[in-house]
């Protein structure tokens, strides 16, 4: 397949950049919920016009009400809101959330998809168990209990999950803690007695939370998927969000490059502008193609997920190395080639750094992937 949008997906791109430049501009929405000490770090406002976007439910089927489209439009928005360091849980409600949901029942479908089709409501996932992300081993348990699971356990870093109205919880229902099978998926509701938050700011000043599950007390309708049998839901889940964190991070990379090349184009120095410079035009020029590299791979990975086509696992964690490496050098460069002023809140390319910092963790960083790369193709 070709490595460009059709007419349908340039046309979404287009509205999506101008709605995301608009309403989700960094200085309308990042530094105002920021500099407000928002619980949140997001605007619910905002959520509620991704829904009458149609954004919301990008990803459900159009039997449960959403759009049913795929992982290339989910990622034309997610690009969108990198770009403009837009914070909201599309990622974490509409594309990890929803991809686990569409393992559901009928009545765990019915009971969670309609929230979040209209932007009423915000989901998290909660997977990892430490500081970095290996969701090989999960320890939280979820033992029988009557007709339903205890659930025991601690995860971290559950982005707006202290936010969230239901959270999707990975747990350990049989085996030992690194075995691949015995894992089932709960849809764990905000109100779930024994369940607690340790909420904390990220270096990007979005919010995640550390959670405790204290004997937490589930029905049966709370599984997703099959009992012991999660695993390859969780698997479909986290290629989604690798997908869409990559798509994501090609946004960042893309709005840290404009910025600076504008800034390149504005500056002088003895005497000239900056961007007449020699040695600047080849690292602006390097910088370009390893975005664009970035960009062609997320969409490859998108297109094989799509597809239902068994290299996407593969492709998903090459898109979120290379993405990581290629958004890592545009933060770089844009901070170094703004010079000291780079370094200062005032301006907008430290904030980009920051946003990339973190998104670079997220489901994985670059030398997990690239340890999973090598794994898959046999090296």
């Amino acid at each position: 397949m070709p490595l460009y949008y059709d007419d349908d997906q340039a046309m979404l791109a287009e509205t999506a950049q101008a709605f995301m430049s608009e309403e989700g501009a960094i200085a309308k929405q990042l530094r105002h919920w920021r500099d407000r000490d928002c619980k949140d770090g997001f605007g619910h406002g905002l959520w509620k016009q991704f829904a009458e976007m149609g954004f919301t439910g990008m990803l459900v089927d159009e039997d449960d009400g959403g759009l049913g489209m795929g992982h290339v439009e989910a990622g034309i928005v997610l690009e969108n809101i990198g770009r403009n360091l837009t914070p909201s849980p599309f990622l974490s409600s509409s594309v990890l959330a929803a991809t686990a949901l569409k393992h559901g029942s009928d009545d765990v479908r019915g009971r969670w998809l309609p929230g979040l089709i209209e932007g009423e409501k915000v989901y998290s996932v909660a997977i990892d168990e430490g500081a970095k992300h290996r969701p090989e081993t999960i320890a939280c348990k979820a033992e029988k209990s009557g007709n339903g699971f205890r659930l025991s356990g601690k995860k971290d870093f559950v982005v707006y999950g202290a936010s969230s109205e239901m959270i999707v919880v990975a747990a350990r229902t049989s085996g030992d803690d690194s075995d691949s099978d015995g894992i089932t998926l709960f849809a764990v509701p905000q109100d779930a007695s024994g369940m607690s938050h340790d909420s904390v700011r990220l270096v990007d000043s979005s919010m995640a939370s550390h959670v405790t599950f204290d004997g937490v007390e589930l029905d049966g309708d709370a599984v997703i998927g099959e009992v012991d049998g999660g695993r390859d839901v969780l698997n479909a889940m986290l290629m989604a969000g690798r997908v869409g964190a990559a798509a994501e991070g090609v946004g960042v990379a893309s709005g840290a490059m404009d910025m600076t090349v504008d800034y390149l184009k504005q500056r002088k120095q003895f005497g000239k502008l900056i961007g007449e410079f020699q040695a600047l035009q080849h690292r602006a020029a390097h910088l370009y193609s390893e975005v664009e590299i970035a960009r062609a791979v997320t969409i490859k990975a998108a297109q094989l997920l799509d597809g239902g086509s068994e290299k996407a696992d593969l492709m998903a964690s090459v898109a979120k190395a290379k993405v990581a490496k290629a958004a890592g050098l545009a933060v770089k460069e844009g901070v170094q080639m703004h010079g000291g002023i780079g370094m200062t809140d005032e301006y907008d390319i430290g904030l980009y750094m920051k946003r990339d910092r973190a998104l670079q963790e997220f489901l994985g960083d670059m030398y997990y992937h690239a340890g999973r790369v090598a794994e898959m193709s046999g090296y």
